[in-house]
């Protein structure tokens, strides 16, 4: 029963294996000259101005969200119409009328944020 899962075994050690052994190899070859600027902390080459601790609005943080609410509601679109064509023979009327009540509470969800003001940037 578990030599089924020997070769998933292999492959996760083979995968372990090949990094640690990378990982290895470019510290032995690689160059250790730490000069200041190699040592500072990254911040993208900018030099900070001020201090980086600053209140950020809470709306960035829920148009983000509604962004995300939203883009995975449409990834739902995407398998439904591949399969839409099988489906169209036996349940196709049905299965239109779901995806139709689907899209539209996607629509009153999205009139519904609109008329809050959640999507204004003030």
């Amino acid at each position: 029963m578990l030599i089924q899962y020997l070769p998933i075994l292999i492959f996760v050690g083979i995968a372990v294996a090949f990094g640690v052994f990378v990982v290895i190899v470019s510290y032995l070859v690689g160059q250790h000259k730490p000069t200041p600027s190699k040592m500072a902390p990254y911040e993208c080459g900018v030099t900070t101005v001020g201090t980086s601790r600053r209140r950020i609005p809470i709306r960035y943080y829920i148009v983000a969200m509604l962004f995300l609410l939203f883009d995975i509601e449409i990834v739902f679109l995407y398998p439904w119409a591949v399969v839409f064509r099988n489906f169209k023979a036996v349940f196709g009327l049905f299965v239109f009328l779901e995806m139709l009540v689907f899209v539209g509470v996607l629509i009153v969800a999205y009139i519904y944020i609109w008329k809050k003001g959640a999507l204004e940037w003030e």
